[in-house]
């Protein structure tokens, strides 16, 4: 994109970075590090007790704040609250942004009719980057009083009331936090996916979560699709750990839906 270097450089006073954090030690330094183009970094933790907020204190313009966690629309909502900027680069904490987007975000903010825009992700296992994954897009750039983060299963979406774009700059999702953290996170994941699945309208529900509704197709249909379909087969080790991760995902849901139904 080309863009006079000034308009650039204006265009990242507008923009002030959001990260969420709890016990993100393995993954806060390589986050915050690439943000030095930003006079001020606002990081909300949840309370973190592995030396979270000591790494985030090390970097002179992130700015710490502390909410108890009750859920990620409303701790995410809060940290909008936080930026005093028109705009928010909302990034999780496991995010590493590359050289290029800085000067795309600051073009892109200049466009008057923008909301937010997208980015597309290059998913890493433990450093190591995979072909393909199911991560999906994420809306990261944000207008801050035009655009609100609503529930959506155990996750979040952002509600965008007009145009959106898609940036050119891939960003890296690399969590290096230990696999306990991983497996710990995924039934309560679930537990929330299922009140998804079962408060909508079979006919409202995608593709992908009428699969996860029938209990015994999701599984195998992850395990096939991350495996061949995505190409993880050639990425080796780091891709037959994905593929795992995935199905194993699927398998606790599926697990969290008979659970449901068995009992009524």
């Amino acid at each position: 994109m080309d863009t006079p270097a000034g308009a650039t450089l204006a265009g990242l006073t507008e923009i002030t970075p959001l990260i969420l954090t709890y016990n993100e030690a393995p993954n806060i330094a390589r986050c915050l590090e690439p943000l030095g183009w930003a006079s001020h970094v606002v990081v909300l933790d949840s309370g973190s007790t592995d030396g979270t907020p000591d790494i985030v204190r090390r970097f002179p313009n992130a700015a710490l704040h502390t909410r108890a966690f009750d859920d990620h629309t409303s701790q995410w909502n809060h940290g909008v609250s936080l930026v005093r900027t028109p705009w928010v680069l909302a990034l999780d904490a496991d995010y590493v942004v590359p050289e290029s987007l800085p000067a795309e975000a600051g073009a892109l903010v200049s466009d008057a009719g923008l909301d937010a825009a997208f980015v597309t992700f290059r998913y890493r296992i433990l450093g190591r980057a995979l072909r393909a994954a199911l991560y999906p897009s994420r809306a990261i750039l944000l207008r801050r009083d035009r655009c609100r983060y609503e529930p959506d299963g155990h996750t979040q979406r952002l509600a965008i009331p007009g145009r959106s774009v898609t940036m050119i700059s891939v960003v890296d999702h690399d969590d290096r936090k230990p696999l306990s953290r991983w497996l710990a996170s995924q039934d309560k994941y679930a537990l929330l996916e299922v009140e998804k699945l079962l408060a909508a309208k079979a006919r409202r529900l995608s593709f992908q979560d009428r699969l996860r509704r029938t209990i015994i197709l999701g599984p195998p249909a992850v395990f096939l699709y991350t495996l061949i379909v995505k190409g993880a087969l050639f990425d080796g080790w780091p891709g037959w750990y994905y593929t795992f991760q995935r199905t194993l995902a699927e398998m606790l849901l599926s697990l969290r839906l008979l659970d449901k139904k068995l009992r009524g």
